[in-house]
């Protein structure tokens, strides 16, 4: 039993130094003060002094577009319940986007967009060359206002040209929601068959505590026939360029998505690009896109867009009318995600209603999932209680073939079916718990509900809990301690050593008992940076293991257990044996072991004659 428990904590282990060889975690690098980059809410940095053109500079860079080359910027703001925008009429843009009811890790106001890290580009391919329209002044009527949560504004620019000829953008703007209508129009201008390069390019402003942490999940994903993302590397600049149009992309923060879906004219063309600086302690990466609209679209009114500036939270991303537009929300391997999406999820937002601390909601949450599994649990004590009862037998059986390995284990698979035990009994029961496991090891990471939610000494279970700062850095460990990792790995020996005194020790090369102690502090290392979320979880459920064992103890028999395998042995010693596939696979197994043990011996003893 103890070896089959331990294939299950290893596929654990396995999969978690998968995760750390998969998404290295490289040094922190050290602050360059004089190189760093403002964030917009200090001071901006210094750009030098703007040249304005003479009229017949502007002419002949603008032609028909010189009216609008020069003006004087105007913002207006649109304030709803969620998120505050400011547009600008240069380049009929948005300038700003801030969400309401959100912080930055030291309690800032969190822009997605802001006015000095975001630049959006419409290149406009005229006769006379190519016009940038976000440099050019467009005419709007639309005024600063406050909107209610069931109201809407309309926000239309427009740059005419000449009497019918003219480029326009409009905006809807709803009183919730995160969503923002965004359309645009071109009516005599342009070149036919030429289409409008749309670029944006942001550089995301570190919006959680761990800046590596932060460089790891910061990436682009986009969709086309499927969900697709750039690889989130750390210290290295990735490009990439989809093959087919593009149906939306989003820039992702890790709980926070800034993005367009195209709707029903997909971006054609589209370059992505991350660059990251590993020097700037302000700027997590750079993101740009590149893409192209189809003139045919411009020119009829169907190039419809709409923009999402918003939390990358489950409840609400599932929402939008976009196909998959919830797979920016992480929730594991294919297999996995139905778990946490009709299970897991739904649970943690019921429990959401009965607690305003996310501590207790952790707590409870175990322990439904402990009843959940209460069945499983039990079957697997009861196939341990077996292996304790046969423990005797199975310590003479290895007295009698002390160096024979392979004897001792056919022996043994002798008397397990004599007695009608499975060797896998106990090991199926563990297994079918590790989805859950495995789900709650993906979801923890990606829940926006723990964000900035304390509990005891940690201030945000989104992110690890640094208990104690160290002035130093301990590879593959980090740089501080986090409390309830370490909690996890004593109750995690706690838990091995229950379960020792139950086991009996195993034949075999390796040391099952010694490695399941050795496995708990393996694992501090590895989630010493995970969520003190997660790792609180991992707590409380070792913690409600052993709890749920020593009750469980006291409903089993074991003399009750050994009368039953003694009546066992008596039927299938006078019966005819009813095996199952497996058996008759695991019996032809035997045998065949067996004989090749019968050769090999023979050809020794022919070969020390010969000698």
């Amino acid at each position: 039993m103890e070896r089959n428990q331990v294939i299950g904590l290893v596929l654990i282990l396995l999969m978690l130094i998968g995760y750390q060889v998969l998404v290295p975690q490289p040094e922190e690098p050290t602050p360059v003060a004089q190189e760093q980059v403002k964030p917009s809410s200090t001071t901006s940095p210094e750009t030098p002094a703007e040249v304005v053109p003479d009229s017949a500079q502007t002419a002949a860079l603008y032609g028909d577009f010189a009216a609008a080359a020069t003006g004087e910027s105007q913002d207006i703001t649109i304030d709803t319940k969620d998120i505050s925008i400011t547009f600008s009429n240069k380049g009929g843009l948005m300038k700003e986007v801030l969400l309401k009811n959100y912080k930055t890790y030291d309690q800032k106001p969190l822009y997605l967009i802001s006015e000095e890290h975001s630049r959006f580009q419409l290149d406009l391919p005229t006769q006379k060359g190519t016009i940038n329209l976000a440099n050019l002044y467009f005419s709007t009527s639309a005024t600063s206002k406050t909107l209610s949560e069931k109201d809407s504004a309309v926000i239309t620019y427009r740059l005419s040209v000449a009497e019918n000829q003219f480029v326009e953008q409009t905006y809807v703007v709803r009183g919730s929601g995160f969503v923002i209508d965004y359309g645009i129009q071109t009516q005599g201008v342009g070149v036919p068959n030429k289409p409008l390069a749309y670029g944006w390019k942001n550089e995301l402003l570190q919006l959680e505590n761990d800046m590596m942490e932060n460089r790891k999940v910061v990436t682009i994903n986009y969709y086309t026939d499927e969900m697709l993302s750039l690889s989130p590397a750390t210290d290295s600049n990735v490009e990439e360029t989809a093959e087919n149009p593009v149906k939306w992309f989003t820039m992702k923060h890790k709980y926070f998505l800034a993005g367009l879906i195209a709707g029903n004219s997909p971006l054609q063309g589209m370059k992505f690009v991350a660059e990251v600086n590993p020097a700037d302690s302000t700027i997590v990466k750079t993101l740009s896109v590149e893409g192209t609209i189809p003139s045919a679209a411009l020119q009829n009114g169907t190039a419809r867009f709409q923009y999402f500036m918003g939390p990358n939270d489950y409840h609400i991303v599932r929402e939008v009318a976009a196909e998959h537009f919830d797979d920016n929300v992480y929730l594991g391997y294919a297999f996995l995600k139905p778990i946490n999406e009709f299970f897991l999820v739904p649970l943690f937002n019921q429990l959401e209603k009965l607690f305003t601390n996310y501590g207790l909601l952790i707590i409870c949450l175990v322990f439904i999932v402990k009843l959940l599994l209460t069945p499983l649990t039990y079957k697997s004590y009861v196939s341990m209680a077996k292996m304790r009862v046969l423990a005797p037998e199975l310590e003479e059986l290895k007295k009698k073939n002390p160096d024979d390995m392979a004897k001792q284990q056919q022996d043994q698979m002798k008397l397990y079916q004599q007695v009608g035990v499975s060797p896998l009994s106990g090991c199926v029961p563990v297994l079918a718990t590790m989805p859950i496991l495995f789900s709650l090891f993906f979801l923890f990471p990606n829940l926006i509900e723990l964000r900035q939610q304390s509990f005891l000494w940690a201030n945000d279970l989104s992110t690890y809990d640094s208990f104690l700062k160290l002035p130093f850095t301990i590879p593959f460990y980090g740089d501080h301690v986090s409390l309830f990792t370490v909690l996890m790995t004593i109750s995690s020996i706690g838990y091995a050593y229950f379960n020792n005194q139950m086991t009996p020790t195993q034949p075999g090369p390796v040391n099952m008992k010694f490695l399941s102690y050795l496995m708990p502090v393996m694992f501090m290392f590895v989630l010493n940076n995970f969520p003190a979320g997660l790792t609180f979880y991992y707590f409380v459920s070792n913690i409600a293991t052993i709890l749920q064992q020593q009750i469980i103890r006291r409903f089993v028999d074991e003399d009750k257990i050994k009368r039953i395998l003694d009546e066992n042995r008596v039927k299938n010693a006078t019966a005819p044996k009813k095996q199952n596939k497996f058996q008759q696979y695991l019996e032809k197994t035997l045998q065949a072991g067996e004989e090749a043990r019968k050769k090999q011996a023979e050809l020794e003893k022919k070969q020390g004659k010969r000698k």
